[in-house]
């Protein structure tokens, strides 16, 4: 498949719809590839329109839907126009029988056309039963895919809608949306920058069911990894305790405590040019948890002794070099001053600052309105989307990094 050439104007995708239960879930991933500026326009096979309606996606888009090669009504060759038209081709959901047929470059209809007419990259989320996935024909022609530069955004496992257990889910409908936009991405700021992010909070257990934790939602850290993996880096990224779904292409260590993130981020920042670390560490934890469930009355204690955790962020600073080590400050009062105390304390390259009093820029919220604290100069910035926040912070790395 050809390579994405260098973008001049908005993002075209074109998602194509096979058919499959899980075709519903191509509404959502159209409205996420809308909300991050896409235009997109939608084909569907026979099979796809029996589970879901043309309309839907005609009024998602405001363009007729591509079902049919024949009486389409703005041009005579619809296929040939749409797979030009498209910057990227996404299947999502791509049955065993569609992806047998592009695999063979088997053209009966307008959706396996326009594939088989593509200029740019095609990108194929599979869904159907495990014992269909599992079959070796569909795994050879999912290798003959790849090996023709197809993307492959491999199902889930999980209880499939037949009742069988196993893979074959189609993939989390971010997870497909974050794939399609890192194939339009066409940033090389960071290629081949190792960067080690932490995100989410901690639990420090008290007993084998209750901790000590926080309303961190590990949404900033996450944006962060993506936006970094579509600038080219080489993305690591521990994260807590958090109910999102790993951002495509990035490695994710999943830990539980405070001393379980420090481990691994002290691992892996032997290799790694930047840390970024977003993670709302617990300061402290309890010195002797109960290796069982402390009942009322019974065992359980007056009070819980504590113990200080390791500073992740000042332990990374003290051996940055000429690296880059970004801290974030969660602040509800005297923001600035707090900010730059734990700066110049930490020994960090810069530090984000962000009010969680406030109803835009708090845990769990989609928006922040944060300042960059630099030793030298202070930029706030107004409150956005966590997805524009994350590449401003890319931005001031890049800028730190041209300045070593």
């Amino acid at each position: 498949m050809s390579k994405m050439p260098k973008l001049t104007h908005t993002p075209h995708v074109l998602v194509g719809v096979t058919g499959c239960i899980a075709a519903y879930k191509a509404a959502e991933v159209v409205r996420l590839l809308q909300k991050a500026d896409c235009k997109v326009r939608v084909m569907m096979s026979a099979g796809g329109e029996k589970f879901i309606a043309p309309a839907t996606f005609s009024g998602l888009t405001r363009y007729p839907v591509l079902d049919d090669l024949f009486g389409f009504p703005t041009t005579e060759i619809p296929h040939i126009d749409s797979a030009e038209w498209a910057d990227l081709q996404l299947i999502v959901p791509c049955t065993a029988n569609v992806v047998a047929k592009i695999a063979n470059g088997l053209a009966d209809d307008a959706l396996t056309s326009t594939v088989l007419a593509a200029t740019g990259p095609v990108a194929i989320a599979p869904a159907m039963n495990v014992y269909m996935w599992e079959n070796p024909a569909t795994q050879h022609n999912m290798k003959a895919l790849q090996s023709r530069g197809f993307t492959i955004i491999n199902p889930a496992s999980g209880r499939l809608a037949c009742g069988d257990v196993g893979a074959g889910k189609l993939a989390d409908v971010q997870t497909i949306a974050d794939a399609a936009l890192q194939l339009l991405h066409t940033s090389d700021e960071l290629n081949g920058v190792k960067i080690l992010i932490t995100a989410g909070p901690t639990h420090e257990a008290i007993d084998p069911v209750r901790y000590i934790a926080n309303a961190s939602s590990g949404k900033m850290g996450y944006a962060l990894a993506q936006e970094a993996e579509r600038r080219g880096a080489q993305v690591t990224l521990i994260s807590g305790p958090v109910s999102l779904p790993a951002p495509y292409g990035v490695t994710v260590i999943s830990v539980t405590s405070a001393q379980e993130m420090y481990e691994a981020a002290m691992k892996e920042w032997k290799d790694a040019d930047v840390a970024l670390c977003t993670a709302a560490v617990a300061d402290f934890s309890p010195k002797h948890p109960a290796d069982h469930k402390l009942k009322k009355g019974i065992d359980a204690p007056d009070t819980i002794e504590l113990t200080e955790n390791k500073d992740i962020l000042a332990s990374l600073a003290a051996t940055k070099d000429d690296r880059i080590v970004v801290g974030f400050a969660a602040e509800t009062t005297d923001l600035l001053e707090h900010a730059e105390e734990k700066l110049n304390r930490k020994h960090a390259s810069l530090i984000v600052a962000n009010d969680v009093s406030r109803g835009d820029s708090t845990f769990g919220s989609d928006t922040d309105r944060v300042s960059l604290i630099y030793p030298s100069h202070i930029e706030q910035l107004d409150t956005l989307p966590k997805t524009e926040v994350a590449c401003h912070i890319l931005d001031a790395v890049e800028n730190l990094r041209a300045q070593n």
